[in-house]
């Protein structure tokens, strides 16, 4: 048996793996036109045509409303943006309480602190990761008034069971799908079960522009409290309160009425920001979700291959779909078995990092084999110390409860991070039948010489 290279032994992969790439030629024309046109974005803050933003915006938001099916979708500068459009034009109140997961990245859990809100942590699923609708029903109070689902990992969320839990309560429901474009639930697209759904173009995710998000909803005051929200909300109301008739405060600009059926007297949550999206975004955006389904199949087929190579190792347990899903594999995740292995979970991801590389372009990551995902959220300081605007405490303070966000708080999401979860991402687009068959070999490698490490 060869000896692990933890131990001394000899790297089994010694050269780096493939970049993750999806961004080509076509993208390249695309962006051209851009370069062409001389207009690098066309987003103006205020009551006129160009509230909605360039040609290419505009676009990327009807070919990605009639791909996922939704009446609207509205481009914004990035995911976390998206959330905080989302989480203003569902009216939410300071002292509200909001749902979140305690698993995820952090900004799907903090965004209500945006509005002084409270947010309140459900635990996960041992076997999807997603919120618990159990743990959910056991947090509702009389202030909850939205819950913050996240489909995480490549995984659409529980949405039977929990948007009923949220038509019982009258709650709104906002779907992080940034980890799960492409993924459906008997047909249906991930990100469209929700009031508001909320898609990633981070240039680690499945499709990307580098930097950029996308809010979908069917809800018509949702969509345009979005659109205000994302570009100066307070401006664009303002403006068409001093122009009743229609009259053209940038002369020799064409006008319209924007957005259709704004309702100027609805002030809540309208102080906006600037969340556009460029139209260089935009464009390469275009090509990226024409590219989507090709992208998703061979994350599908090198994980298939995975699965094959790897499910005759016993102390991995390879996380299977929820019944009804396809899944698109942000990770590839397993659930340790520590009594099986006679060791910890991190004594063997220590190994494995060992004996691989780093992915090209991503070296500053380190070994991407990953024990758990994000601590717990509450365990931050944020929440552990109650502070946020302020040194007083706010919101916390002045909400009239008292909120626990102490160590046992949510068991499984604490068991996933700290014992259980193993995850990699040795599966993307891009690998090679060697490249696969390396990582089968480095798992094998560690379990065939696990005894090194007890």
């Amino acid at each position: 048996m060869a000896k692990l290279a933890i131990n001394g032994g000899d790297k089994l992969r010694k050269e780096k793996f493939p970049p993750y790439l999806p961004i080509g030629k076509e993208e390249l024309e695309n962006v051209k036109t851009v370069f062409e046109s001389s207009l690098f974005s066309r987003f103006l803050g205020s009551w006129h045509d160009d509230f909605y933003g360039g040609p290419h915006v505009q676009a990327l938001e009807r070919e990605w409303a009639k791909f996922f099916g939704v009446k609207h979708a509205i481009a914004v500068n990035s995911a976390s943006s998206a959330l905080m459009c989302a989480v203003g034009a569902i009216d939410i109140e300071p002292f509200d309480e909001i749902i979140v997961s305690p698993y995820t990245m952090c900004i799907s859990a903090t965004v209500p602190l945006a509005y002084n809100a409270i947010p309140v942590f459900a635990d996960v699923e041992m076997e999807h990761l997603c919120l618990d609708p159990k743990s959910i029903e056991e947090r509702i109070t009389d202030r909850t008034k939205a819950i913050i689902v996240v489909d995480l990992f490549g995984e659409i969320y529980d949405h039977e069971a929990i948007n009923a839990i949220a038509k019982k309560h009258n709650l709104k429901v906002i779907e992080d799908c940034s980890q799960s474009p492409y993924a459906t639930s008997n047909g249906k697209f991930g990100g469209t079960f929700g009031d508001v759904g909320i898609f990633s173009l981070n240039y680690h995710k499945h499709i990307h522009a580098g930097e950029g998000g996308i809010l979908v909803t069917n809800d018509d005051k949702i969509a345009n409290k979005l659109r205000l929200i994302r570009n100066h909300a307070e401006q664009v109301i303002e403006a068409k309160s001093m122009y009743p008739e229609k009259a053209n405060p940038y002369p020799g600009a064409t006008f319209t009425d924007i957005p259709q059926g704004l309702e100027t007297q609805d002030l809540v949550n309208m102080m906006g920001y600037n969340f556009r999206m460029t139209e260089i975004e935009a464009a390469i955006s275009e090509i990226q979700l024409q590219k989507l389904p090709s992208l998703i199949e061979e994350r599908r087929k090198n994980i298939a291959y995975l699965e094959e190579g790897l499910k005759d190792i016993p102390c991995l347990h390879l996380l299977q779909p929820r019944k009804g899903t396809n899944h698109v594999y942000y990770f590839q995740s397993f659930l340790f078995d520590e009594k099986v292995a006679g060791i910890h979970r991190d004594r063997f991801a220590d190994a494995l990092r060992a004996e691989l590389t780093p992915l090209t372009l991503r070296e500053t990551e380190g070994i991407k084999v990953v024990c758990g995902y994000l601590r717990p959220l509450y365990l931050l300081p944020l929440f552990q110390k109650k502070i946020a605007y302020g040194s007083k405490g706010f919101p916390w303070s002045a909400s009239g409860r008292e909120y626990d966000y102490s160590k046992g708080l949510c068991p499984v999401a604490e068991d996933l991070h700290y014992n259980k979860l193993l995850t990699h991402e040795y599966h993307r687009p891009g690998m090679t039948k060697k490249d696969l068959d390396d990582v089968i070999a480095v798992f094998h490698k560690v379990w065939e010489n696990i005894d090194e490490l007890k």
